[in-house]
C-alpha cells in the first residue's frame, strides 16, 4: 500500500561562515538553502527542510532517520583537502568543515539506505565521499571547448552533454541522445569514484563527467553536475534545456518509501 504522506527531504545546508566584518549576524555562522531548490522539492512532493551540524544534541543517526531523502545542494568549492590534495591557488582552498559535515551525512544515509540526489557540488562532493578526486579548475587544468561558468550570464551558460546509451537517464529517457544543460561550476570529477557508474558526459575532448548514479540499484544515489532546479520549466524559459523530472520524481518516490 502505498503511504499517504509527504516525505521529508533533508537539504545540506549551504554556510556562511563566522565573520566579524558583517554588521547583521556579526561573527556567526548561518546555514541556508537556495529559495529555488526549495521550491523544486515542494513541486515534487516533499517537505524540504535544512539540516542542521550534528553533535551532542543530535546525533547524525538521528538527523538522518528524521528524513525520507538527502539532497546535496550546489554552494561553495570542494576542499581538495577532502580528497588528499593541496589547493593549486589560494582562492579553491574551498570549504572542508562544510565538507566534513555533508560527507558525515552521506555516509549516515548509504547507511540508513535513505535515497541521496547531488546536485554541482552534490556530485562532486558524493565522489569526494567515495573516494574519488577532483579538477580543482577547468580552466586551469583541462582543455576546453566550452565556458562552464560566466558569472555575468550564471544559469543562462548551458552546453550540450551526451547521455551514456546504456545508463538509467537512458532507460528514462530513451529519444534523448544528446541534451543541452546549465553549467555554473569550475570543477569536476577527476578520478571516479570506484562505485559510482557514469551517466552522461560533456560532448568537449576531454569529456567532463555530468551525471553519475551508485553502482547499487537498490540504493537510490544519482548525482547531476548542473543545476535541474534553474531548468524547471515551470520557473525558468529553458525551452531547449533538459529538466530531469523522471529522476527527480523517484528520488522523491523513494523518499517517500523510507519516510
Amino acid at each position: 500500500m502505498t503511504k499517504n504522506i509527504t516525505p521529508i527531504v533533508g537539504l545540506t545546508a549551504c554556510f556562511f561562515h563566522p565573520d566579524n566584518k558583517r554588521n547583521i549576524f556579526k561573527g556567526k555562522r548561518l546555514l541556508y538553502a537556495e529559495a529555488q531548490m526549495t521550491q523544486l522539492v515542494k513541486r515534487h512532493g516533499g517537505i524540504p527542510f535544512i539540516l542542521p551540524e550534528p553533535d551532542g544534541y543530535l546525533s547524525v543517526e538521528k538527523i538522518v532517520a528524521s528524513i525520507g531523502g538527502l539532497l546535496l545542494q550546489g554552494g561553495s568549492d570542494v576542499s581538495p583537502r577532502s580528497y588528499g590534495e593541496s589547493a593549486i591557488q589560494e582562492k579553491w582552498q574551498g570549504d572542508y568543515y562544510r565538507d566534513q559535515y555533508e560527507i558525515t551525512l552521506v555516509k549516515e544515509a548509504i547507511k540508513q539506505r535513505k535515497p541521496i540526489l547531488g546536485i554541482c557540488r552534490g556530485l562532486q562532493l558524493l565522489n569526494t565521499a567515495f573516494g574519488g578526486t577532483l579538477v580543482q579548475d577547468i580552466p586551469t587544468q583541462l582543455r576546453s571547448q566550452y565556458t562552464h561558468r560566466d558569472p555575468d550570464i550564471y544559469d543562462q551558460c548551458q552546453h550540450p552533454i551526451v547521455i551514456e546509451p546504456t545508463s538509467y537517464l537512458a532507460k528514462l529517457y530513451p529519444h534523448e541522445k544528446v541534451v543541452k544543460v546549465n553549467s555554473i561550476h569550475h570543477q569536476c570529477i577527476k578520478d571516479l569514484a570506484g562505485n559510482l557508474i557514469v551517466e552522461a558526459l560533456s560532448q568537449e575532448e576531454e569529456k567532463i563527467i555530468e551525471a553519475v548514479r551508485h553502482q547499487d540499484d537498490d540504493l537510490f544515489c544519482y548525482g547531476f553536475q548542473w543545476h535541474p532546479e534553474f531548468q524547471d520549466p515551470q520557473i525558468n524559459n529553458f525551452t531547449s534545456s533538459f529538466y530531469p523530472s523522471k529522476v527527480i520524481d523517484e528520488f522523491m518516490a523513494r523518499a517517500k518509501d523510507c519516510s
